[in-house]
């Protein structure tokens, strides 16, 4: 570290924000490339909406083990080592999807994708619980999450052209390629508060401060998985991601082969392909300032979380309207006002393992509130391929059932968030922190 400049950086956690940023943007951008290329695919394979479903299967059976592993791995290897393994790992696999030939080896691409993919949700939250104080954890989160928004919606603008001109192979090599020039402003410039040669003497003290009623003595046995489970604030914070995240995960995967459904080009829908991701990202940042805004206004920091899961709860409801119509702007407007709504609650769903743990277990609730979330994906999207295959003779309302259930689940969850993540005997124990 001799050779960098020690100069201090100002508001140095906030280019580590960006630092985030801009993983999550290339880790959707990479995963994205075979729902964008789909419909294209399903043709020159011969591929169903099953097929197609065990593909999106194969990803999220590894991503869900990998949320769990690397959780635990991330809280021992710290977030520097942990994020550069898994982004070499998944830009490699990315880089080699092309050598594919039939189902078989993408589905082991997609398995290997998803494993290396899995540490950036944990290894981010880890990086804000350390880097940020509670008032703007809820804003950082937003920032790094609001990647995987601003990555989906790039990914038609660049996949789909590529795919056009040199085909689809091109179109895996040249996202996989982004991975290994972040990987050189990481290594240079991410290392924890303590040991940053750049960030400033008041800026350490802010962070210091903060943890300072909240972290475990020295000594403090780590708390198990079994002993994190017992608490319900934990299953509040495995709610908030496992039902809501699948719905996300159907609009990230399934987005275009509903417009295909409904009758629509791609082509010609392209653009709209891409406004549910802006929705998202600017719900993403909603969802962080006001309730940054609202603790500022005096609420609890409990009482600003929970408002946010209620308005996204309710507002992921605007997909359901979508089955009553076929014009691309109008499903198109309601794909963006849910998903706003349900990224505004996802930033809260992200924030929660920071909020309520300390350091040592922050990204292992992540990662198991991430695997749950996944595993409910796992079955959803089995059902959406088996049951838009059973009624794909029924022109363009295939999707209805599959619909109306995704703007339903996340009322339960928000239901789960109200009634689990709240300060409990526990908090007085000083097992979770008081929210």
């Amino acid at each position: 570290m001799t050779n960098i400049n020690t100069k201090p950086i100002r508001k140095l956690r906030w280019w580590i924000g960006g630092l985030l940023f801009l993983s999550t943007v290339i880790n959707y951008i990479d995963r994205q490339t075979l729902s964008n290329l789909a419909p294209y695919l399903k043709v020159e394979f011969g591929w169903t909406n099953t097929d197609y479903a065990m593909l999106a299967i194969s990803f999220r059976v590894a991503y869900s083990i990998g949320l769990a592993v690397n959780g635990r791995v991330l809280d021992n290897i710290g977030t520097r080592l942990g994020l550069t393994l898994s982004v070499i790992w998944y830009s490699l696999v990315s880089i080699l999807t092309a050598l594919a030939r039939g189902f078989y080896s993408f589905a082991g691409f997609r398995f290997l994708l998803g494993a290396g993919e899995s540490a950036n949700w944990p290894a981010a939250t880890k990086a804000v619980s350390e880097w940020f104080p509670k008032q703007e954890r809820a804003l950082a989160t937003a920032l790094f999450d609001s990647g995987s928004s601003i990555g989906g919606a790039i990914a038609p603008l660049l996949i789909v052209p590529i795919y056009l001109q040199w085909g689809w192979r091109p179109a895996f090599i040249i996202p996989g390629v982004l991975g290994f020039f972040w990987l050189i402003l990481w290594r240079r410039f991410y290392h924890t508060p303590e040991t940053h040669p750049r960030i400033s003497a008041d800026e350490l003290q802010m962070i210091r401060q903060d943890k300072l009623d909240y972290e475990p003595t020295a000594g403090a046995p780590r708390k198990s998985w079994f002993d994190l489970l017992k608490l319900p604030q934990t299953w509040g914070t495995i709610a908030s991601k496992a039902l809501t995240d699948p719905v996300w995960f159907f609009v990230t995967d399934w987005f275009p082969i509903y417009l295909v459904s409904k009758g629509i080009s791609l082509k010609s829908g392209l653009i709209a392909v891409w406004i549910p991701f802006i929705a998202a990202d600017l719900g993403n940042f909603f969802g962080g300032w006001l309730s940054g805004f609202l603790i500022q206004r005096g609420w609890s920091l409990g009482a600003s979380r929970r408002a946010l899961a209620v308005f996204g709860g309710v507002g992921v409801t605007l997909l359901i309207p979508t089955i009553f119509t076929t014009n691309l702007f109008a499903i198109a407007l309601l794909f963006g006002a849910a998903t706003f709504a349900y990224a505004a609650f996802s930033t809260i769903a992200n924030v929660l393992p920071a909020d309520l743990f300390t350091s040592d277990s922050v990204a292992t609730v992540s990662g198991m509130s991430g695997s749950a979330a996944q595993m409910i994906t796992i079955v959803a999207f089995l059902l959406i391929g088996q049951l838009s295959d059973a009624r794909a003779g029924q022109a363009t309302t295939s999707f209805d059932l599959i619909i109306i259930v995704a703007g339903l689940v996340p009322l339960v969850g928000m239901v789960l968030v109200l009634s689990l993540v709240r300060n409990t005997h526990a908090t007085e124990q000083g097992l979770v922190r008081r929210i």
